[in-house]
């Protein structure tokens, strides 16, 4: 019984090695990361002095009633769509928005994902999305790390991006190569 050392050995190796990558690759499963962040509202210099000399009229006097409302900042809603189920149970909102400034975001409302390893916001140039494993979605632009599994989130639209040659958002698992859940673009 000489190699009963040797065995131990092994298993030891194995579960020192096996448990942390066990560990990676299914503690999103039952850890929720939760995030809540406002729209941005991004004026042009001019609409934000008259919100700020608004405000400070406001605040001289607060017990008069204000005649001018408040300059309200320019957004456009440029795409939208509903999250489908593709290999995950998803839900929420993908709302494409032009600011007043010329920026672009992509907004996740009411967002809610199962988490996993490494998920990651992808525009891609199909729909409906196939529930592939292991193949690249080809023409994919990857917008980063989902900032959470659960909440409103907003994402920077590349300038140079041209949004006409998209036409879904896919919450993307890089370890597997996979696709969570999608959203159809419809273009407003």
């Amino acid at each position: 019984m000489k190699n009963k050392p040797l065995l131990y050995l092994g298993i030891i190796v194995a579960v020192a090695i096996g448990l942390p990558v066990a560990y990676y690759l299914l503690s999103p499963l039952w850890i929720n990361v939760e995030v809540d962040e406002s729209f941005p509202t991004a004026m042009p210099a001019d609409v934000s002095a008259q919100a700020t000399q608004a405000m400070s009229t406001a605040m001289a006097e607060p017990t008069k009633m204000m005649e001018e409302a408040m300059p309200e900042a320019n957004m456009t809603l440029l795409a939208q769509g509903s999250f489908y189920d593709i290999i995950h149970v998803g839900s929420g909102q993908a709302l494409f928005y032009q600011l007043a400034d010329g920026t672009r975001i992509l907004r996740l409302q009411d967002f809610e994902v199962d988490n996993g390893p490494e998920l990651h916001v992808y525009l891609v140039p199909i729909d409906p999305v196939s529930a592939s494993v292991g193949v690249e979605i080809e023409g994919a632009v990857d917008l980063g790390f989902l900032k959470g599994n659960i909440g409103d989130q907003n994402y920077e639209i590349p300038a140079e991006l041209d949004l006409s040659q998209f036409k879904s958002v896919v919450i993307w698992c890089q370890p597997f190569r996979v696709p969570f859940i999608a959203a159809p673009l419809m273009v407003q």
